[in-house]
């Protein structure tokens, strides 16, 4: 089967090189695991090879049982062919837990290393908590500096060969740089034609991280999306003029592909996985990005699950720091 060739850019550190188009495994609403294995299969015979999980997904296992199973079906050679991203959870995110849970990480994905490991967001929860939504007295503030250096031992133990954080700002971006001994090779946020992130993604490319996009067509379908992208009349007049019939899916994911960063995309259905990666071979002109820049900005996923009135985030602007 002849695959379409997904670009990929090699990482500030870790010697890996990213594709720059992977699939979600963050399943809302939930599936049983072998809808997502089977899901998983179908996406590398397509030609995916970057697969995006976490703890708190609950996807590791699949996603390890289809690598498996890749490999003996002759899909792939060996697990080296693959980007495996998973992340830390809030309830492990403090330094005593760290290296114990990407070693468990790696027990639900029968790997040995993964190639990202990110902090999933910059907040902790009670020592070895697990649920979704956090209980509002189970918040904790995150230390940084000690949560960042026992991600770093686990680069330096080959736990995974690279790791960088989700859902930062500027300003805590700014703030870990100042106390990395490794800095965060990728941001991953959502970023989308109705979140364009300019500021977030300038800042990132001044410092050599890669911002990788979820929500890149805004997570319809799950407890905090919404439609705004999908309903883009600017979006679909741009994909008419284009010749695009999967209008505003197909313009959307081709403008985040040309802001020179990494993406997410969430879709189990065959043909859909297969438009997703229709974005190779045309390009948005000048006039397109400029009629996209006007559209109206808001996040999809604001993230007040993770404020608490007791704290350490209270509201959203202290949690993105002003940038809404």
């Amino acid at each position: 089967m002849t695959h379409p060739a997904i670009p990929s850019l090699e990482l500030s550190h870790g010697g890996r090189s990213i594709p720059l188009i992977g699939l979600g495994l963050a399943v809302d609403p939930p599936v049983l695991p072998e809808i997502t294995k089977s899901a998983i299969l179908r996406a590398i015979e397509l030609g995916y090879r970057h697969f995006d999980t976490a703890s708190k997904y609950g996807t590791e296992r699949p996603l390890g049982d289809a690598i498996r199973d890749a490999i003996e079906l002759g899909l792939i050679g060996n697990r080296d062919e693959l980007f495996v991203t998973s992340k830390l959870w809030a309830g492990d995110a403090h330094p005593q837990l760290v290296v114990a849970a990407i070693e468990r990480t790696l027990r639900n994905l029968k790997l040995e290393y993964v190639d990202l490991y990110l902090i999933h967001w910059p907040i902790s929860s009670k020592p070895g908590t697990i649920e979704f939504p956090i209980k509002k007295e189970d918040f904790r503030p995150m230390d940084f500096k000690s949560v960042w250096a026992a991600m770093e031992d686990c680069q330096k133990l080959g736990l995974t060969r690279a790791i960088g954080v989700s859902n930062f700002s500027c300003k805590k971006l700014s703030e870990l740089l100042q106390i990395a001994t490794i800095p965060p090779a990728v941001n991953q946020v959502e970023v989308n034609p109705v979140w364009q992130q300019k500021k977030l993604i300038e800042y990132c490319k001044t410092h050599n991280i890669l911002v990788t996009a979820f929500s890149p067509l805004g997570a319809i379908g799950t407890f905090y999306g919404n439609n705004k992208v999908l309903k883009s009349e600017i979006l679909k007049d741009i994909a008419t003029t284009r010749g695009k019939t999967v209008a505003q899916v197909i313009v959307a994911l081709r403008w985040a592909f040309e802001q020179g960063i990494a993406v997410v995309v969430k879709s189990f259905n065959k043909e859909r996985m297969k438009q997703n990666l229709e974005i190779f071979d045309w390009e948005l002109s000048a006039e397109d990005h400029e009629k996209i820049r006007r559209i109206p900005q808001s996040r999809v996923c604001t993230g007040d699950y993770y404020t608490s009135p007791i704290g350490p985030f209270r509201t959203l602007e202290e949690l993105w720091d002003g940038e809404l």
